[in-house]
C-alpha cells in the first residue's frame, strides 16, 4: 500500500448532528479528551467558571450556551487520524449544518434519551439520508431519567425509517443507572466500580454474569437480560454493508457529561466507519481519493475565527490527491490560478499551519474575498467542478443601517464579509439603495448584529420586514414598473433581481398579471 493510500485508511471524517441540548457538544468535549486535546473536559454548563467547550469557540457561543458555528477538530485515537465537524443545533443555522453533511463520510447522530426523536434531529437526518450517509446513534443522558430503551429504538426506526442495531444496552437509568451491557464486546460496563475496584464484567456463555456479583441479584438486570434477549431475538441482524450504505444505524446508549460509554462508542465506531470515499462532480463522474490530481470543495468560510487579525478562513474538503504547502491550484469557478502557502488545520479556535494534508482532512484557507461557498479548487490542467452545495432562500427579511453615520466604513466592511459566510443573504433595494438581510431563521439576526458590534465595532439598527417569499426574474423580463408595495424590487449580491412578495397572494397576482413573466425560487 502506498503512503498515500496508507494515510487515507487512517482518516475518519463525521459530523456531530443532534437537537439543541442533546449533549453534542459535550460528546465531542469527551472525544478530545480521550485524544489528548484537552485534559479538562469543560461543558457547556461551565458558564460561571469561564470553562467553555472547546468548540464554541465564538463568543455569542459561550454566552448563550448553544452552537450557531460548524467548527472543525482535529485529533488522533488509536492509529486514526480523526476529524471531527461539530454543527449548529439549533435550527436557524441548519444551512450550515446542511452543507457541512457534503464534506463527510459519516455521521453521528446524539439523541436525548429522555426527549426522543425531536423535529430538527428528523430534518437534519433526512439531509443524511439522501446522501446514503452511515450513521451512528448515541442515546445521551443516562445518567438522568429516561424513556424506555426499546420505545426509543422502536422511535427511530418509525420516525427516521432506518433500521437499528443496539450495539450496548442501559441496565437502569438515572438515579437507578447501573450500566451497560455491552453485547458487541461481551461484557458489562459498570457506572459505578465495584468493591474490587473493576468496573468491567466478562459475560459469561449464556451472557449472564458470574454468581456473587451484587448485580445479578437486581431487579434492573433481569429487566435487562429480558429486553436484550428480546432485542437479539427479534431485532435486526448485524450487517456491515447496511451501516456503510445508510440503511442500519449501530446504536450507543451512555451520558457523554459523566463520560460513561463515550469511549467505548468511539472505538467501536472507529472499527466500522468509513474511510474517505469518492465525490461526485457536476456530470455525476466520481473522483477517488487516490486520483493523482489534488482537489477539494469550499463547504464553509468564516470571518474573525480570530478578532485580533480579522482574518477569514474557507474551509476545505480534500476529495483526492495530496496537499502539499505552497502548491499552485485552479480555482473552478472562473480559473484563477493560486497558491496554497498559508494554510492551517484546527483545534476549535486554536490553528497550526499544515505542510501535508490528505483527502478526508479538512484544511483552512486564508481567504482575501477570492472564494465563495461551493467552489472548487483543483490542481494540474483537468478541469473540476463538484456538485453544488444546498442552499435554502431566506424566509425572514430586515432593513439594516448604521447606528453611527461617521461610521460607514466599517458598517459596510463588516457586512460584506459576514455575508460571504452564506447564513445570511444580503440584498439592496432596487431604487434606494437600502441594505435588506434575508434569513432563515430570527436567532441569525441575533447572531449577525453581536459580531458586527463585536467584531467590526459598528452597532446596527435593525427593522423588521416580516416574512417574504423571495422570487427572482429574468433581466430581460424585468420591467421596474412592475414593483409595488407588495411586490418590493431588489437585487441580490450578484446583481441578480429579484421581487420580494408580501405573501402567497402578491405572488399569485403577479403572475395573474404577467403570465408570460418567469419567476424562480433560488439563491
Amino acid at each position: 500500500m502506498s503512503d498515500l493510500a496508507t494515510e487515507i485508511s487512517k482518516r475518519r471524517t463525521f459530523a456531530i448532528i443532534s437537537h439543541p441540548d442533546a449533549g453534542k457538544t459535550t460528546i465531542t468535549e469527551q472525544m478530545l479528551l480521550f485524544g489528548g486535546v484537552v485534559r479538562e473536559a469543560g461543558t457547556v454548563k461551565g458558564k460561571k467558571s469561564g470553562n467553555f467547550a472547546k468548540s464554541d469557540w465564538m463568543e455569542i457561543e459561550q454566552k448563550r450556551g448553544i452552537s450557531v458555528t460548524s467548527s472543525v477538530l482535529q485529533f488522533d485515537f488509536e492509529g486514526k487520524r480523526i476529524n471531527i465537524l461539530d454543527t449548529p443545533g439549533h435550527e436557524d443555522f441548519s444551512e450550515d449544518t446542511y452543507r457541512t453533511l457534503m464534506a463527510v463520510d459519516s455521521a453521528v447522530m446524539v439523541v436525548d434519551s429522555a426527549k426522543g426523536i425531536e423535529p430538527q434531529t428528523k430534518k437534519l437526518f433526512e439531509i443524511v439520508k439522501q446522501r446514503g450517509i452511515p450513521v451512528f446513534t448515541f442515546f445521551n443522558k443516562l445518567d438522568r431519567d429516561g424513556r424506555d430503551p426499546l420505545e426509543l429504538l422502536a422511535e427511530l426506526e418509525d420516525t427516521l425509517g432506518i433500521d437499528t442495531y443496539p450495539m450496548n444496552w442501559p441496565i437502569g437509568s438515572g438515579q437507578v443507572l447501573q450500566g451497560l451491557y455491552d453485547m458487541y464486546n461481551k461484557e458489562v460496563l459498570l457506572y459505578r466500580p465495584d468493591v474490587n475496584g473493576n468496573n468491567k464484567l466478562p459475560l459469561e456463555a449464556d451472557g449472564n454474569i458470574a454468581d456473587g456479583n451484587i448485580l445479578k441479584e437486581n431487579q434492573i438486570w433481569r429487566d435487562t437480560l429480558d429486553e436484550v434477549d428480546l432485542v437479539t431475538s427479534a431485532g435486526n441482524e448485524f450487517n456491515e454493508e447496511a451501516i456503510l450504505n445508510g440503511q442500519l444505524s449501530p446504536v450507543f446508549f451512555g451520558s457523554a457529561l459523566t463520560n460513561f460509554g463515550v469511549e467505548t462508542f468511539l472505538k467501536t465506531y472507529l472499527k466500522y466507519a468509513p474511510a474517505p470515499g469518492p465525490k461526485k462532480t457536476v456530470e455525476g463522474q466520481p473522483i477517488a481519493p487516490l486520483a493523482d490530481q489534488f482537489s477539494g470543495f469550499v463547504f464553509k468560510i468564516q470571518a474573525n475565527m480570530n478578532p485580533q487579525h480579522r482574518d477569514r478562513i474557507a474551509f476545505v474538503r480534500i476529495v483526492s490527491g495530496e496537499f502539499t504547502r505552497g502548491m499552485d491550484v485552479t480555482l473552478g469557478r472562473d480559473s484563477k490560478k493560486l497558491r496554497l502557502s498559508n494554510v492551517t488545520q484546527f483545534m476549535a479556535d486554536s490553528r497550526e499551519n499544515v505542510e501535508n494534508a490528505v483527502p478526508g482532512d479538512i484544511i483552512g484557507v486564508y481567504d482575501t474575498g477570492t472564494f465563495q461557498i461551493g467552489d472548487t479548487i483543483f490542481s494540474g490542467k483537468q478541469k473540476l467542478e463538484f456538485e453544488d452545495l444546498p442552499t435554502f432562500t431566506p424566509e425572514i427579511f430586515m432593513r439594516v443601517t448604521a447606528k453611527n453615520v461617521m461610521k460607514q466604513k466599517s458598517f459596510h466592511k463588516g457586512i460584506q464579509q459576514l455575508v460571504q459566510e452564506g447564513t445570511i443573504q444580503l440584498y439592496t433595494a432596487w431604487s434606494s439603495g437600502d441594505y435588506i438581510l434575508g434569513a432563515v431563521g430570527a436567532l441569525q439576526f441575533e447572531v449577525f448584529k453581536f459580531r458586527m458590534e463585536n467584531e467590526y465595532n459598528s452597532e446596527i439598527v435593525l427593522e423588521p420586514m416580516g416574512k417574504k417569499i423571495a422570487r427572482w426574474i429574468n433581466p430581460d423580463q424585468l420591467d421596474e414598473k412592475m414593483a409595488s408595495s407588495r411586490n418590493l424590487l431588489v437585487k441580490d449580491r450578484y446583481e441578480a433581481p429579484l421581487f420580494l412578495f408580501e405573501n402567497q397572494f402578491a405572488e399569485r397576482w403577479f403572475k395573474d398579471k404577467y403570465p408570460e413573466v418567469e419567476l424562480e425560487a433560488k439563491l
